[in-house]
């Protein structure tokens, strides 16, 4: 890839754009004048032939990039068989790709579902379920993401979603990302803490090894349950298979999602079997959940990342990035931080105007907060792919600073 072909101004208007703005639910915000219609590994092609660099992974979703051969030739096969059966029958993949999950985590049990968010929704209520009647308070973090739907939300720092919604899950407390102090609150009623050990949405921030094994600590003293949400950080994002790996600790619960089936929807909660023991049927449930296609694909996916010599190069390739971005010389850049291939560079302008003014550089990135750009390539981009990605950001930052 270069940076040294002239990059053509965008076209003002699109009939799909139009369309969509005409007949989808506005929840998004203003889409872009383009439309993609495929591609390959690190880029998206639009379908008047542009060529982006994509920093995002749909938001982590895309581990193996676009077109992946993973992901196409596991839909290919599965796509030779059932499409569903739901919950009433079991199908081989979803069995197996339980079983590969138990064994290569801390887990006796997994919990399939469909999203992040139907994932720490889960994971809140068989906390609570678990944990007894006595026990109904759930602690959560400041700048922490955990997803849309009410509990999740509930545990959500991000009072401009929350409030439209209001009142939310009662019995819900925030404590301070980071602080000890904070532990207090932590108490007998606490049924879960619920925690990213790298917040992603809040502004790509790793916790502190020594606060998260005291947290860890504080669980065990007062009898509350730990439930890390990996929705993002997990499957190899951070160089190890779990994120929570990093910080030498155990969770009782575990919610994946993102990255699973290289593109596909799903979410699973892992659990111990202390968990487990508590849950009986008709205490949850979903229709979708662990279908045989998209089970299939998540198999592959997870064979393919938990390859020791994968989540090493992952980690390799996240520290290369992290001394490229470091190395730029801007004065809009205030901190390069994150871990593996999750990594936000906090600026002192809006970062918003830095995604926007990337796209015209063809370089796909988001922001994390309210000061970071986060970088979320594919698990297995290259050197090559990231040096451009530098390359382009670097050119951005510059045209900013002129400006």
């Amino acid at each position: 890839m270069s940076t040294s072909a002239p990059v053509k101004p965008m076209q003002q208007s699109h009939p799909l754009v139009d369309a969509a703005h005409q007949n989808l639910a506005l929840v998004y915000g203003e889409w872009p004048n383009t439309v993609f219609v495929d591609g390959c590994g690190c880029e998206l092609i639009s379908d008047r032939g542009e060529r982006f660099l994509d920093m995002t992974s749909g938001i982590a979703v895309t581990a193996l990039g676009h077109r992946s051969k993973v992901v196409e030739d596991a839909l290919k096969r599965a796509a030779e068989g059932l499409t569903h059966t739901s919950n009433l029958y079991l199908t081989p993949p979803a069995v197996e790709l339980a079983t590969a999950l138990v064994e290569r985590s801390f887990a006796d049990r997994a919990f399939f579902c469909n999203s992040g968010a139907e994932a720490n929704e889960a994971m809140i209520k068989f906390a609570r379920l678990a944990a007894g009647e006595e026990r109904t308070k759930v602690i959560y973090f400041d700048h922490s993401f955990h997803g849309r739907t009410f509990g999740a939300l509930s545990a959500t720092d991000k009072e401009a979603i929350k409030t439209p919604f209001a009142p939310l899950v009662p019995d819900i407390e925030k404590c301070r990302f980071g602080n000890a102090t904070d532990f207090a609150k932590i108490d007998e009623r606490t049924a879960c803490v619920l925690i990213e050990p790298v917040q992603g949405e809040g502004g790509v921030r790793p916790a502190d090894k020594a606060w998260m094994k005291a947290l860890r600590q504080r669980c065990d003293e007062v009898g509350a349950l730990l439930a890390v949400d990996e929705v993002q950080c997990g499957l190899g994002r951070t160089g190890k298979l779990f994120a929570h790996e990093h910080f030498d600790i155990t969770p009782d619960l575990m919610a994946l999602a993102k990255p699973m089936a290289g593109g596909l929807p799903i979410g699973a909660v892992l659990m111990s079997e202390a968990i487990a023991d508590q849950l009986h049927p008709g205490c949850h449930g979903t229709t979708f959940g662990g279908g045989p296609v998209v089970t299939a694909v998540a198999l592959a996916v997870l064979n393919e990342v938990g390859k020791p010599a994968f989540l090493d190069s992952v980690a390799r390739k996240g520290e290369h990035l992290r001394a490229r971005l470091a190395e730029i010389q801007s004065p809009l850049i205030e901190e390069v931080r994150g871990m593996g291939l999750m990594l936000g560079v906090r600026v002192n302008i809006d970062p918003k105007r830095v995604m926007k003014t990337a796209w015209n550089h063809r370089l796909l990135v988001t922001t994390a907060g309210a000061d970071v750009v986060r970088f979320l390539p594919p698990l297995n981009a290259t050197e090559e792919d990231l040096n451009d990605a530098v390359e382009r950001f670097a050119t951005t930052l510059a045209e900013l600073e002129q400006a």
